[in-house]
């Protein structure tokens, strides 16, 4: 079988034999599946190895699997554990009926279909047959994310949905909550406690939504769950006010701050495990009139870090950020709002750099990602570790680049600029609303001109904007007036599809499913330089950047909803002024 894969995929993909060779010797080496080791070394995609394995063990591939009215009946019987770790879910498939006449007669009964990942884990479908008692069923081969994806709708569509819980909570209103650590995996916990339940039901939700952040706003007569899902805030449940206290209490209990403690803010952080995602949630609470208000932000530690031509950036802006990146010193910024992914455009830049003869040091607050070969200072103002004093340290460190979370302040951005003066390369952000008006803010801060022109490289301002969901986007022709407004040029709609949003199960009805970024990238000239000197203006400098082939943030935008990736109405949302 080893042999005849190999010959496969040398002969219909093309793959060398010593690299197929070198994949297998890796697999070996780390205890690794050898699927997982050529799909990670990008020697080719997951479906194109499922394919290799359909043509070796004649089983068909099912690329997408049905996510919707999903029979969770499995889920009572079947640990999760087991189905992870074989990869394998049982799936109800009532079949493709297209084209079929309606004659009268009675559909045939659904048919139980096993989506694998490894088609060679043999013992444990027969496990899953026995287990369930199947007599007939039919074996696919799918993707391992559609796989999980399926298990944790599953699994959580078998837990109580948060309505049915708020009746529990109505109908045990003497219950009081209890000092419990969280749970390794929300899915697994079989607490009988309605708080406990509700806690982890909305923690679940949100992670399964894709949401940043779980707001819980108290108000006069009733407590509000909401959930931000790419930018924008959705109603997830209103329980009763009176439950108010007892699951603020568990939050913070489960985030190791003291509950007792009402009347000041608090911060403070807790890691959950929902299936196989590892969640670092950052919990603040704020009091206001009416009780506490609780932000949690949830980190999805488990999702891999993007590359640079996964942010969405044009091929232009791409190369002109590889060659910035290769510079030997100077300072690069990227400027934008809270949650507008500077942080992860500057750790994409890092990973393109990140080789064995560079000595990357980054101050952070806080080291969202773990990044192999780069050392990451946590920020800790209470034992006095800032970032001027991290960043003062760290150019002892002989760094050829260095990554500044945030410039604060001016003795961060005076240490910033003179690291960049004295031959290194610094990365950091800072809040402004475009690439031009970083240079004004800098001069406020109290850097002086002269220094700015002579260590900023480029500035790049940035925003996250919704993208299409894919199934259910629908064009539309747009009104003379809104092409206007947009200012669309009529050239760039010649022979080109736009959409709009509308709405599915696949996108929890927002029409949107994912964010990709838009950019505005200034780098610096010689015509800049002088009017920094000259005149700090951000108007003037902004038109001089835009007069030597800047693309603005509404530019870019606008490209991307004429490509079909987002919609009008999104760019001109996220870039009005």
């Amino acid at each position: 079988m080893t042999s005849q894969l190999s010959q496969i995929l040398h002969e219909r993909f093309e793959l060398p034999l010593e690299a197929i060779a070198e994949a297998r010797a890796a697999a070996a080496r780390k205890g690794e599946r050898f699927g997982d080791v050529l799909v990670g070394k990008k020697l080719l995609s997951e479906t194109a190895f499922l394919q290799a394995l359909s043509a070796l063990y004649d089983i068909p591939v099912r690329a997408i699997l049905p996510l919707t009215g999903l029979d969770t009946k499995f889920a009572q019987h079947l640990p999760i554990g087991f189905l992870k770790r074989f990869r394998l879910v049982p799936i109800l498939d009532a079949g493709d009926d297209n084209g079929s006449v309606d004659d009268g007669s009675a559909m045939p009964p659904p048919v139980t279909v096993i989506a694998i990942n490894d088609p060679s884990a043999f013992q444990a479908i027969d496990d899953l047959v026995r287990i369930l008692g199947l007599t007939t069923y039919e074996v696919v081969l799918s993707p391992r994310d559609e796989i999980l994806s399926a298990i944790h709708m599953a699994y959580d569509h078998s837990m109580d949905s948060a309505e049915q819980l708020v009746q529990d909570l109505e109908e045990n209103s003497h219950l009081v909550i209890g000092e419990l650590e969280g749970t390794a995996d929300l899915l697994d916990d079989t607490s009988d406690a309605p708080i406990i339940k509700l806690v982890n039901h909305v923690i679940s939700q949100a992670i399964k939504a894709r949401a940043s952040d779980i707001h819980i706003e108290p108000y006069q007569d009733l407590l509000k769950i909401r959930y931000r899902v790419d930018g924008t805030l959705y109603d997830l449940v209103t329980p009763p006010k009176w439950t108010q206290s007892p699951l603020i209490s568990r939050i913070k209990v489960m985030a190791k701050m003291n509950i007792a403690e009402k009347r000041l803010p608090q911060d403070g952080r807790l890691e959950v495990r929902i299936g196989d995602h590892e969640i670092d949630v950052r919990v603040s609470t704020l009091p206001t009139a009416f009780g506490e208000r609780v932000v949690m932000r949830l980190l999805n530690k488990s999702s891999n870090l993007l590359g640079l031509t996964e942010l969405g950036i044009s091929p232009e802006r791409l190369e002109q950020i590889q060659r910035i990146a290769a510079s030997p010193n100077g300072i690069m910024l990227v400027t934008g709002p809270t949650g507008s992914g500077k942080t992860t455009t500057l750790y994409a830049i890092l990973s393109s750099i990140n080789t064995t003869d560079i000595n990357i040091i980054t101050i952070e607050d806080p080291v969202e990602y773990q990044i192999r070969g780069i050392s990451q200072i946590q920020v800790n103002p209470k034992i006095e570790l800032t970032f001027a004093r991290g960043l003062r340290s760290i150019v002892r460190q002989d760094p050829d680049v260095i990554l500044v979370g945030e410039i604060r302040d001016r003795e961060t951005a005076d240490i910033a600029v003179q690291s960049a003066l004295t031959g290194h390369l610094v990365f950091s952000t800072l809040h402004t609303n475009d690439s031009a008006s970083t240079i004004t803010r800098l001069v406020d801060i109290g850097i002086e001109p002269f220094l700015i022109s002579s260590s900023v490289i480029a500035v790049a301002a940035q925003r996250l904007i919704r993208v299409l969901c894919p199934v259910c986007k629908k064009p539309y022709v747009p009104s003379a007036g809104a092409i206007v407004d947009a200012a669309i040029p009529p050239e760039a709609i010649n022979g080109r599809q736009l959409f709009e949003a509308a709405g599915c199960d696949h996108c929890i009805q927002t029409g949107y499913k994912g964010r990709v970024a838009i950019f505005e990238l200034m780098e610096m000239n010689d015509a800049i330089r002088r009017l920094i000197l000259k005149d700090f203006d951000a108007t003037s400098i902004r038109s001089e950047a835009l007069n030597h082939g800047m693309v603005s943030l509404r530019r870019d935008g606008i490209a991307k909803a004429v490509a079909g990736i987002t919609t009008v109405e999104e760019v001109l949302r996220v870039t009005q002024k």
